[in-house]
């Protein structure tokens, strides 16, 4: 199994994605607290300390571990012209041996949504995985009307596969998404999936 033991940082043209650290509670709090409303309907249910330092320091304990055992990578979204913490984009449950596969997942605060941030980051974690993780297949899956995240996938190169019933628990109930998938070496024609 390929270890990642070296530190990850990510470069765009307007981003460093790097994995949180202690130091970004208070800016990464006050996002998702400003920008709950317009995360909400899109994620699982926020358990009742989410915002706490407490939960925080979990979850940089979580991105440390889950590194080093090359389980996942995940990563802020740091604008490097200001060092704003604007979101974060997991490469989450990495399959080795025959798979050599991984999810990603993403969020961003509602002030920094539809200015190509996200694209940036998506473009550069798959590059990533496709280069230095050696993966072959990156899957993505969102709510059937969360039309913003389906447009910003496929102009990433995911192609829709289809609907996976029941498939997460967001916002307190299970949800269907729809299913997207990019692969390193994609011989598949253009999807029209309206």
């Amino acid at each position: 199994m390929l270890r990642t033991r070296r530190k990850v940082r990510l470069e765009t043209e307007r981003l460093t994605l790097r994995p949180p650290s202690h130091a970004d509670f208070r800016q990464w709090a006050a996002l998702r607290q400003e920008s709950a409303e317009f995360l909400q309907p899109w994620e699982p249910t926020w358990a009742g300390d989410h915002l706490t330092r407490k939960s925080f320091t979990n979850r940089v304990y979580w991105a440390q571990r889950s590194i080093a055992n090359g389980t996942a990578v995940p990563l802020f979204l740091i604008r490097r012209s200001d060092e704003s913490v604007l979101g974060a984009i997991t490469l989450d449950h990495i399959r080795r041996g025959p798979a050599q596969a991984g999810t990603t997942g993403y969020w961003i605060g509602e002030a920094f949504a539809r200015q190509g941030y996200m694209r940036e980051a998506i473009e550069a974690v798959v590059h990533y995985a496709f280069t230095t993780l050696d993966l072959s297949r990156i899957e993505a899956g969102c709510l059937p009307e969360n039309t913003p995240s389906r447009g910003l996938l496929e102009s990433c190169g995911y192609k829709y596969e289809g609907v996976a019933q029941a498939y997460l628990q967001i916002n307190g109930r299970w949800r269907n998404h729809v299913l997207y998938a990019n692969l390193r070496h994609d011989r598949r024609g253009k999807t029209d999936v309206g």
